[in-house]
């Protein structure tokens, strides 16, 4: 079976645990259509988190409290990013965090919804290069050569980041199929911190 499309995405959060009330404070995806990056066509949200945002967070993310006072809640945003991913299979980079951000965020706001398949490349990562000691995506981007962008740590440069890493990931390895890819790319629960 051919590959589908792909949506790769990346939260920012006030927190690393959604059960200890932490939550989305931003969000962004990019859409892979036959194996390219749609970097025109992308899904960038601020989500007002209607809780602080600690200072350890503010300090990776930039993310300040006046950012996002006056966006929409995440009951507003989650349905448009799930549109946005309409048909394609989710990747992230440790999806396990991202993931359960999303499950918590979307039982808070109506409780079941169905969110599609995700893969993580840092799983993947791990699969095709187990003799290498790191697999976070700064290790990803020295490893293949990438530019380091300047807003690392923010969801939309993280994602294009991703979406370079994934690519690169899978022509060098020759995975052509979705079997191939889940096979290597499906993660496990768990927390990683980012």
């Amino acid at each position: 079976m051919p590959l589908p499309s792909f949506t790769v995405f990346d939260t920012e959060t006030t927190g690393l645990d959604p059960q200890k009330g932490h939550k989305i404070i931003e969000i962004a995806g990019v859409r892979i259509e036959n194996g390219e990056i749609q970097d025109e066509t992308t899904f960038m949200e601020l989500v007002n988190p209607e809780r602080d945002i600690p200072l350890e967070a503010r300090q990776i993310n930039r993310i300040q409290e006046e950012d996002v006072r006056l966006a929409p809640t995440i009951d507003q945003i989650l349905p448009r990013f799930l549109e946005f991913a309409q048909g394609s299979i989710l990747v992230a980079h440790n999806a396990a965090f991202d993931m359960r951000f999303l499950e918590r965020e979307k039982q808070l706001c109506w409780g079941y919804v169905e969110l599609p398949e995700c893969l993580c490349t840092l799983c993947l990562s791990r699969t095709l290069y187990p003799t290498e000691f790191r697999h976070n995506l700064d290790a990803l981007t020295r490893r293949f050569g990438l530019t380091m962008p300047e807003a690392r740590h923010r969801a939309l440069p993280d994602v294009l980041l991703t979406a370079q890493c994934l690519l690169r990931m899978m022509r060098e390895h020759d995975i052509a199929t979705i079997e191939q890819l889940r096979e290597k790319a499906e993660y496990h629960a768990g927390i990683v911190a980012k």
